[in-house]
């Protein structure tokens, strides 16, 4: 695991950009003003030979993708160093039939990018294999780390933890997302070991990262929180600050996820 080698503060970023292709130019944008140490995407839907590594070089990030072309595809950019990447869970299960998870060591962190798949609706074998996922991340946790590890596991959930990370929760009675189950496979993580970096530090309700395209949802503030940086004890006692990046998601052809990130100050004097 990872040795105590990166110190001060390190800026961790999320983003489910759905397309790299299309929105790589608001990408390096918003890299040039965020300045991130660590970037997970999601939903690049390229493959691997596609990504456009030699771009991100030229920013100062080393990259490791996880794709399959037209959907899905994961990666994690870093400034701060990258090795022993791995791309699909750490169990000794049979691969993951699509592109959801990549590993990588970033500086003295052990960092996840992950795209939970959606689920579709309860009843449809989607939901299914989205529980299933979730489980095997759990194990995946089990198998190859530890809560006194310095992990961060970042993506596109696709799942509100509690009910002040929607709009309105009779809104969505009965759907993906809010589900019993879903939220279950969620809080087994957090039984794991692994904390809501973001919600540590934002308690407040109505901070939303995804907003539907249709019906000006986004002006209308009508969003969900589902975007999520879950850190094990280390990280979050270190965690000092925590943004939903809202201008990123204004403008002409943006994804329908805002940017998270969190700053963590990796002092081996202040972090356990």
């Amino acid at each position: 695991m990872p040795t105590a080698a990166t110190v001060g503060p390190v800026r961790i970023a999320t983003w489910n950009v759905n397309s790299l292709k299309a929105r790589l130019a608001r990408v390096e944008e918003w890299i040039g003003y965020a300045e991130p140490d660590v970037v997970c995407l999601q939903e690049t839907k390229l493959a691997d030979t596609a990504f456009p590594s030699l771009t991100f070089a030229a920013l100062g990030y080393e990259s490791v993708h996880h794709g399959e072309g037209r959907w899905n595809g994961v990666a994690i950019l870093s400034r701060i160093g990258l090795s022993d990447a791995h791309a699909g869970f750490l169990d000794d299960g049979e691969p993951d039939r699509e592109a959801r998870l990549v590993w990588a060591t970033c500086g003295d962190l052990r960092v996840a990018s992950v795209y939970v798949p959606n689920g579709r609706a309860v009843d449809h074998d989607h939901y299914r294999y989205k529980l299933d996922f979730l489980d095997r991340l759990r194990a995946s946790l089990e198998h190859g780390c530890s809560p006194s590890d310095r992990i961060v596991v970042c993506g596109d959930f696709n799942i509100a933890p509690a009910d002040d990370d929607v709009y309105d929760p009779a809104a969505f009675v009965g759907s993906t997302h809010v589900s019993d189950e879903e939220r279950a496979g969620l809080a087994r993580l957090s039984e794991w070991g692994l904390v809501d970096v973001f919600r540590r530090l934002r308690p407040e309700p109505c901070l939303y990262s995804w907003w539907d395209y249709r019906a000006g949802n986004f002006h209308k503030h009508l969003g969900m929180r589902i975007d999520l940086v879950l850190g094990t004890p280390p990280v979050a006692a270190a965690a000092t600050f925590a943004l939903i990046d809202r201008q990123a998601r204004k403008g002409t052809g943006p994804s329908d996820h805002a940017p998270l990130f969190v700053d963590v100050d990796l002092d081996p004097a202040i972090v356990p």
